[in-house]
C-alpha cells in the first residue's frame, strides 16, 4: 500500500497543485510530481505501480512531442497571417462581384428605357435579352451567400487555432517572437500572387497608377 503523504515536500507540492488546479501543469511539473510520488513509496512500490508510472511518463512525453510537432506547423502564422488574408480576399471578391452586378443591371435599365425608340420587333428582342441578363445576375446573390459561409468557416477555424495557441502556451507561440514571417515566396523573390495583375485587389495592395504610367512610358 502507498503511504499517505508521508513526505512533507510531496505534501507541499500536492497542496500547490491543488491551489493552482485551474492552471494547466507543464510536462516538467507532471513528471516531477510523479517522480516524487514514486520516490516516496519506498519499498512499497509494486509492479503495477511501476507500470502506471511508465504510462504516465509516456503520456507526458506524448504531450511534449505533440507540442513540438504543432509548433513546427507554425500555427501562429495560420492565425495571424493566412486566415485573415483569405477572409479579406473573399470579402473583396464579394464586393467586386456585387459592384459589377449593379453596373450590369444599370446598363439593362438603360437598354429597357431605349426599347421604346426602336421597332416593336427589335424592342421585343431587347426586352427578352435584358430579362435574361437580369435572371443571370442572380448568380451574385448565390455566390455571395456561399462565400459568406466560407468566411464564417474560416473565422471559426481561426478561433479554434487561437484557442489551441492559448492552451499550448509559449512553447508554441515563441517560435516567432518577432511576429509572423512574410508570406512564402519562390526562389525568384516574387510570390505567385504578384503575377495576378488583374482582378479584385485589396485596398493598399493595388498597383499604383503612377507605376503603371511609368511602365507604359518605358515602351515608347
Amino acid at each position: 500500500m502507498i503511504r499517505p503523504a508521508a513526505d512533507p515536500i510531496l505534501q507541499d507540492r500536492l497542496d500547490a497543485a491543488r491551489s493552482q488546479a485551474r492552471q494547466p501543469l507543464s510536462r516538467e511539473e507532471v513528471a516531477q510530481i510523479v517522480s516524487t510520488v514514486v520516490a516516496s513509496m519506498g519499498g512499497d512500490v509494486s509492479q503495477h505501480d511501476i507500470k502506471l508510472y511508465g504510462e504516465l511518463e509516456g503520456l507526458a512525453r506524448f504531450i511534449h512531442n505533440a507540442k513540438k510537432e504543432i509548433a513546427a506547423l507554425q500555427p501562429s502564422d495560420i492565425h495571424a497571417e493566412h486566415i485573415p488574408r483569405a477572409t479579406d480576399e473573399l470579402d473583396a471578391v464579394v464586393g467586386a462581384t456585387e459592384d459589377a452586378t449593379n453596373r450590369i443591371m444599370d446598363a439593362c435599365d438603360q437598354l429597357m428605357g431605349m426599347a421604346g425608340d426602336v421597332t416593336p420587333e427589335v424592342s421585343s428582342k431587347m426586352m427578352d435579352i435584358t430579362t435574361g441578363i437580369y435572371e443571370a445576375c442572380n448568380f451574385q446573390d448565390i455566390t455571395g451567400q456561399r462565400i459568406t459561409k466560407v468566411v464564417k468557416a474560416l473565422k471559426h477555424i481561426e478561433a479554434k487555432v487561437e484557442a489551441m495557441l492559448v492552451a499550448f502556451g509559449e512553447d508554441v507561440q515563441r517560435r516567432h517572437p518577432d511576429g509572423p514571417p512574410a508570406a512564402d515566396t519562390p526562389a525568384g523573390g516574387a510570390s505567385d500572387d504578384d503575377f495576378l495583375l488583374h482582378g479584385p485587389q485589396l485596398p493598399g495592395r493595388a498597383i499604383d497608377q503612377d507605376e503603371i504610367d511609368r511602365l507604359l512610358a518605358s515602351f515608347d
